[in-house]
């Protein structure tokens, strides 16, 4: 059985898809399945933000064929572990749970970095500066991640 991740932000087309696709590119597809969602609906269905693509692909990651999807109640289910971008969506994540094990599922991505403020900050209203600054802060992240979850 794979193990089932999710990330999620506010609208599903700068910080979860980098988050997934980074993710994605250190896990065996095999073993893991990884998604992203945003708590908010502005974007279902579009491709992300062009930014995040760019960066993406300078560091040899795809992500331009993922489609945004709305975060559900039933995502509790489908996923093993689900990691917000920040404390804002964490807040938005937890209030549709309806028990312990659904809020023990749910994590800030940068729960375990050494970083002193542990949200991903939303690089849609600055400039390319931002999206790399998200894109290193993710990919440290997800370095402790994939090395937890090969280790279980």
């Amino acid at each position: 059985m794979r193990t089932k991740v999710l990330m999620v932000c506010l609208g599903n087309i700068c910080r979860s898809p980098l988050a997934e696709g980074i993710l994605k590119s250190k896990l065996d597809e095999a073993t893991f399945h990884v998604d992203s969602a945003g708590t908010a609906s502005y974007h279902i269905g579009k491709k992300p933000d062009n930014r995040s693509i760019s960066i993406a692909k300078r560091y040899g990651i795809d992500i331009s064929q993922q489609r945004c999807r709305q975060f559900t109640y039933k995502d509790f289910s489908d996923f093993d572990l689900i990691f917000a971008m920040d404390r804002s969506n964490y807040e938005n994540i937890i209030a549709l749970a309806n028990n312990k094990n659904e809020i023990a599922k749910v994590n800030l991505l940068l729960h375990k970095s050494d970083s002193t403020n542990k949200e991903v900050p939303d690089p849609y209203y600055g400039g390319d500066d931002g999206f790399e600054e998200v894109f290193h802060l993710i990919d440290s992240a997800c370095n402790i991640i994939a090395k937890d979850l090969m280790h279980k």
